[in-house]
């Protein structure tokens, strides 16, 4: 094994929803408790990472690590339009005082997939009036933290609800056929339901329109149109002059959920289809970012049909994404031909209950990093998804990306695996 060198980025990510806790004032929390709801259960305390913030950092310090992405959470910070929490702001100031006191990098998010509910309210990430909404919620953490911080994400995976809308029109034609087979569509890097999603829309929309007050809930991670994903950047852009602005010392970028996009004997034109919606088209919004979040879990093939599943035979995850490491050096060396700042690997993992199989995807994901370092790519960082074994969504708690296992039922007592501490190995 070749170490990385000191300054470079070796460290596991969060995001606050899906580890805190108690997230009451958002719109997942909302979801998740109504009766026509496609969360197979609810969030509730999480892994309790709210509290527990102090050990699980400690964990990642004992084991060599250097650098904490994790997210603030704009529904704690916020939680009425208007209306902002100093004392929620003051407990992110001592989670970043913390990874400083243990030598970790804190790495900030201020959005990961949830919102305020009465965001949802005004129309959500559909309305005209959320970039101006979101500018100000980044101007008032920034005011307070931006000081302590080097390196910000406004929004994690802001092409997500782009993918959620492909998905969203492949299923009636794919998704009974691959149920019959017992796969599911591994084409969207995060865990939904979409089964449960599509089936009783009208009385889903009769409820959201008495918990938000709209009949159709947009919130980041819904399907997305065209004139969305222009707000969302419009978003981006407002939090980065709002960063740049109060300071300028900040390293600014935002994520994307990239798959390794490969073309067999007829699927060139598909494929580079689907790299343009994915990627490409984001680049001029992206003009005046720092750095970019790489985010990459498997691949995705096309031919002349279309998407295609996993090969036939192939080791597939919890999630059912094709076991796939090599992707993230494919993406990131595809990336680079177009994004000419730095690159950090903001998410990269693996959902299984075999470790082994974790660590081998850390170690074949590492070594094409250094790869892509040997022949001078600007890659800073490589952040583990997850830290912890949490909630993954509209999946509940099933599936087991964490580095660290949590015992829910017996007090939420952590329990470090073997590929913590490889993954610290990494680090010179």
């Amino acid at each position: 094994m070749k170490q990385f060198a000191p300054e470079f980025f070796i460290g596991a990510a969060t995001a606050a929803h899906q580890v805190e806790g108690n997230n009451v004032h958002s719109d997942f929390w909302a979801q998740e408790h109504m009766q026509h709801t496609s969360f197979v259960e609810p969030s509730l305390d999480a892994v309790d990472h709210y509290n527990r913030y102090e050990e699980d950092i400690r964990l990642m310090a004992s084991a060599g690590l250097n650098a904490y992405r994790f997210s603030i959470e704009w529904a704690r910070i916020e939680p009425e339009e208007g209306r902002f929490d100093e004392a929620e702001l003051e407990h992110y100031r001592r989670v970043i005082a913390c990874c400083r006191h243990n030598g970790l990098e804190p790495v900030v998010t201020l959005h990961h997939f949830t919102s305020p509910a009465w965001l949802i309210g005004k129309g959500g990430w559909e309305a005209e009036t959320t970039p101006a909404d979101f500018a100000r919620y980044v101007r008032f953490v920034m005011e307070r933290l931006g000081s302590e911080l080097r390196y910000v994400c406004t929004i994690n995976e802001a092409n997500m609800g782009l993918q959620v809308a492909a998905i969203a029109r492949r299923y009636q034609q794919q998704m009974m056929a691959q149920a019959a087979r017992g796969q599911a569509d591994g084409s969207v890097q995060m865990g939904l339901n979409m089964e449960k999603m599509l089936a009783g829309q009208k009385a889903m929309a009769e409820e959201t329109l008495q918990v938000f007050g709209v009949a159709k809930a947009e919130c980041f991670t819904s399907p997305r149109t065209a004139h969305g994903d222009e707000l969302v950047m419009e978003a981006h852009k407002a939090a980065r002059a709002v960063i740049r602005q109060l300071c300028p010392h900040i390293k600014v970028g935002l994520t994307l959920s990239l798959h390794d996009i490969q073309a067999l004997p007829g699927g060139e034109a598909l494929a580079q289809t689907e790299w343009d919606n994915e990627f490409t088209h984001y680049l001029p919004a992206l003009e005046g970012d720092d750095f970019l979040g790489v985010q990459n879990y498997s691949r995705s093939r096309y031919d002349g049909t279309g998407s295609l599943p996993a090969p036939e035979g192939a080791e597939l995850t919890q999630m059912n994404y094709e076991f796939y490491p090599a992707g993230l050096e494919h993406v990131l060396r595809t990336v680079a031909q177009r994004f000419k700042g730095d690159l950090i690997v903001t998410e990269n993992g693996i959902a299984t209950a075999d470790d082994t199989r974790r660590t081998a995807f850390i170690e074949q994901a590492l070594t094409g990093v250094q790869s892509c370092l040997a022949d001078g790519l600007p890659i800073k960082g490589y952040f583990y998804w997850s830290l912890l074994d949490n909630f993954e969504w509209q999946k509940g708690f099933a599936m087991q990306f964490g580095l660290v296992a949590v015992d829910r039922a017996h007090g939420q007592t952590r329990a470090p695996k073997p590929s913590l501490a490889y993954l610290g190995s990494w680090r010179g």
